[in-house]
């Protein structure tokens, strides 16, 4: 009897962890940025918990959605793909939105990508979204400015 009692209380955790990872997810504000023509819609980590979780476990992505991290300050802040699922180019801006530079991550991995000046935002996006585009360093992601403070 104790067998069957163990696997329903493991059930009911894994249940419960699988939802609250789901309701985490659902309650990301959508904003809306630009770069050039292209319009992206972007899931906001603006809190340490959105931050820390990010794009993980995610399996896939639409092609115009992303995810913008704000950071609590402007520092040479780094990103990491430990649990995420899916290849990510990571755009490092400036308060201003300019890009100080991209860097493509592989899924899985702990070798960290940097911003190669201090950064208030990063912007991910499905690997080679950026590249595929002719965005790159200098260009300016629109909409930053109407951002909430990073907390």
């Amino acid at each position: 009897m104790k067998l069957p009692s163990l696997f329903g209380r493991c059930a009911v955790i894994v249940a419960t962890a699988v939802a609250c990872l789901s309701a985490a997810r659902a309650e990301l504000p959508m904003v809306e940025l630009g770069a050039g023509m292209h319009r992206i819609e972007a899931e906001l980590a603006h809190t340490d918990q959105a931050r820390q979780i990010g794009l993980m476990n995610r399996r896939a992505m639409p092609q115009q959605r992303g995810m913008v991290f704000v950071f609590t300050q402007e520092a040479r802040h780094c990103m990491w793909m430990k649990n995420t699922l899916i290849p990510l180019s990571v755009a490092f801006m400036d308060r201003d939105g300019r890009i100080l530079n991209i860097a493509d991550m592989q899924p899985q991995s702990e070798v960290s990508h940097c911003a190669a000046a201090p950064a208030r935002f990063a912007l991910e996006m499905n690997a080679g979204w950026f590249a595929a585009r002719g965005i790159g360093a200098g260009a300016v992601i629109r909409g930053v400015d109407r951002l909430p403070a990073g907390r």
